[in-house]
């Protein structure tokens, strides 16, 4: 069943990277030109994808109310992964994985911000609980920017997940309260961050799971952070040690 793409950046990303064929787009028809939408019509016609316009009210029927910026698509459904499959691609391409576990990530928000925050710093998937949380919804998708069409999400039991990941011998990093402060801890090499949820934190049985715990030193008597910014500050973190920044040529100081 073709998914719904709602907003520009999510169609635009989505012809862009070519993981999957845009099947029809639906435009405002009193949107007015600028760069974004010219860019999404000429690698349409390129695609040979069709693009109708319609009045925005059918818009806003179509993506019920959630924002769309006077653009809606059907395209395919992204590739289905399962972690060990993730893992067989990443070491049959040479490459030491970088993942994300997230546990009970409800708000959508916080999942399109990590897997935005994903893409911008390399990792190389993002687990999500198979019946706990968000999965890669429209909103997701819109609030990745364009992420979610590079970086695999995963929708796996977490214990499942785990034991492809405990087998290949990549460390589990959990993030907490109470753990090694960030900074203290060595998070170079395959990785996995394994973030709790939005409410109640790592849980102690996932706790037990890992190979070490992380926290984040905080100011002002302030336990938590997001987990959307608590996620994107360790994957800094880890990137900083491993001197991904300077491999790339980015000035971090």
């Amino acid at each position: 069943m073709p998914e719904q793409l709602e907003g520009r950046n999510p169609v635009v990303e989505c012809l862009v990277r070519g993981r999957r064929r845009v099947l029809r787009i639906w435009l405002d028809r009193g949107a007015k030109p600028e760069p974004r939408l010219q860019l999404m019509e000429r690698l349409a016609a390129e695609k040979g994808v069709r693009i109708e316009r319609v009045e925005r009210q059918k818009l806003d029927k179509m993506a019920d109310g959630r924002v769309h910026n006077g653009v809606v698509a059907e395209a395919e459904d992204l590739p289905a992964y399962t972690t060990a499959l993730l893992l067989d691609e990443l070491f049959l391409a040479g490459i030491d994985p970088f993942l994300v576990m997230v546990d009970e990530v409800s708000y959508e928000h916080n999942l399109g911000a990590v897997l935005r925050s994903g893409l911008g710093f390399g990792v190389h998937g993002v687990i999500v609980p198979t019946r706990r949380g968000a999965g890669l919804t429209s909103v997701v998708q819109r609030v990745s920017m364009g992420a979610a069409e590079v970086v695999p999400v995963v929708r796996e039991g977490l214990y499942s997940a785990l034991k492809p990941i405990k087998k290949a011998g990549i460390r589990v990093i959990g993030a907490d309260m109470g753990g090694t402060p960030l900074g203290e801890i060595d998070l170079r090499g395959p990785l996995v961050l394994l973030m709790g949820g939005e409410g109640e934190g790592l849980g102690p049985e996932l706790r037990s799971r890992c190979d070490q715990v992380v926290s984040i030193p905080l100011a002002n008597q302030l336990e938590s952070l997001n987990v959307s910014v608590a996620a994107a500050l360790l994957m800094y973190e880890k990137r900083r040690q491993e001197g991904w920044f300077s491999a790339k040529g980015l000035d971090v100081r």
